[in-house]
């Protein structure tokens, strides 16, 4: 059995199409991990610097605490008067 010019053009272009479909199902898989490698890094630095914002929030609470702002008034000669505060609301 005789293969003719048009049965093989017809395998090459079908082997062509199935090493093309491969390669480019490797070069998107190896796209899609990079993508989702650089998504982990900024996802972990996302979690560090929402711990460092919350160690600074703390610190912000505990410096404005009223026992600490009470220190700094007294050091400065100062004294607390409630008569002399005024709230304002939004």
């Amino acid at each position: 059995m005789k293969i003719t010019l048009e049965e093989k053009l017809v395998i090459f272009v079908i082997l062509f199409c199935l090493v093309g479909i491969f390669a480019v199902q490797i070069f998107f898989g190896a796209q899609i991990s990079n993508v989702k490698m650089n998504i982990e890094k900024i996802d972990y630095k996302i979690e560090n610097q929402d711990k460092k914002n919350e160690s600074l929030t703390m610190q912000v609470n505990e410096l404005t605490s009223y026992e600490n702002v009470s220190k700094v008034i007294e050091k400065m000669g100062l004294s607390y008067n409630n008569k002399n505060i005024i709230v304002i609301n939004k």
